[in-house]
């Protein structure tokens, strides 16, 4: 029986990348459904993901990873494959505003959101009873007068739950180095503001002291730097003079909800590669 797997790679760029690849796993019997691939000029860098279809990669897997690799050093590539259907361990955590977290729920559950839920962490009880309802663990991580410590149980959570990925869906905490640095690369936040526009707390009070005529969301990886990862995905909406804070917050809901579901998805299913401070997102 046929199953699908996804590989991702970056590499110094050069002539030949894609046909050496491509030969490799022609060869090995591969069948390949969807190449993409993007060379970046300014960092002289190039990105692909492959799909392919494969009888039997488990049988042989030991020997086909180990001739991919001699191809892969050859190349100076940094490389990935993954099971395409294999749904992503998600730990995701809220603090007091929900719209993201049940949208997560909802996708996962009616929507084929490829991941796979293993609990919720808040610092806040608010959603134990939807969590919990939908059949997922709820962590209550109280925050106190030990925040150190809060984290420390925070990332245990996630190690014992085999969690691949961490969602901060509207978390409002500032995480430490110590934390980001475990969960480097693997760690995405919604800011409910369109990056580099309003960082921090309070953004759409924020936009609404300068006036602005659109606002927006993004979703970005997360690193030390406060509301700096690199940006996955942005949307935006139009407001005017009429529009209150109130309004910009129900309008930046709806935007922060789809924004985040969009790169928890593209995630999941390895579609986004790192280029420094940027990402490439494959369609």
């Amino acid at each position: 029986m046929k199953k699908e797997y996804v590989l991702t790679f970056s590499c110094p760029d050069q002539k030949g990348i894609q046909a050496k690849t491509s030969s490799f796993l022609f060869s090995n019997n591969a069948f390949l459904t969807d190449v993409q691939s993007y060379s970046d000029k300014k960092t002289q860098s190039f990105f692909s993901r492959i799909v392919f279809s494969f009888d039997d990669l488990d049988g042989i897997a030991s020997s086909f990873m180990n001739e991919f690799d001699e191809l892969a050093k050859g190349l100076s590539m940094n490389w990935n494959i993954d099971d395409l259907n294999k749904k992503m361990k998600t730990l995701i955590a809220v603090s007091k505003e929900g719209h993201c977290l049940n949208d997560l729920l909802y996708r996962t559950k009616y929507k084929d959101m490829p991941i796979d839920i293993v609990g919720v962490v808040s610092n806040h009880e608010t959603f134990r009873e939807i969590v919990e309802f939908n059949g997922y663990k709820f962590h209550y991580l109280p925050i106190k007068d030990n925040k150190q410590k809060q984290e420390e149980e925070f990332h245990e959570i996630a190690i014992q739950s085999d969690t691949e990925l961490i969602v901060l869906a509207r978390y409002m905490q500032i995480l430490s180095q110590n934390f980001v640095s475990k969960w480097s690369n693997n760690c995405i936040n919604i800011h409910h503001s369109f990056l580099p526009s309003f960082k921090g707390s309070r953004p759409y009070h924020q936009a609404y002291d300068k006036g602005v005529k659109i606002i927006g969301a993004t979703a970005h990886y997360v690193t030390e730097d406060l509301d700096e990862g690199p940006i996955i995905e942005q949307d935006v909406e139009r407001v005017n003079h009429r529009d209150t804070t109130a309004d910009m917050t129900r309008k930046g809901n709806t935007i922060e909800s789809n924004v985040l579901a969009k790169a928890v998805r593209w995630h999941a299913e390895k579609k986004i590669l790192l280029n420094g401070p940027k990402t490439i997102v494959f369609s």
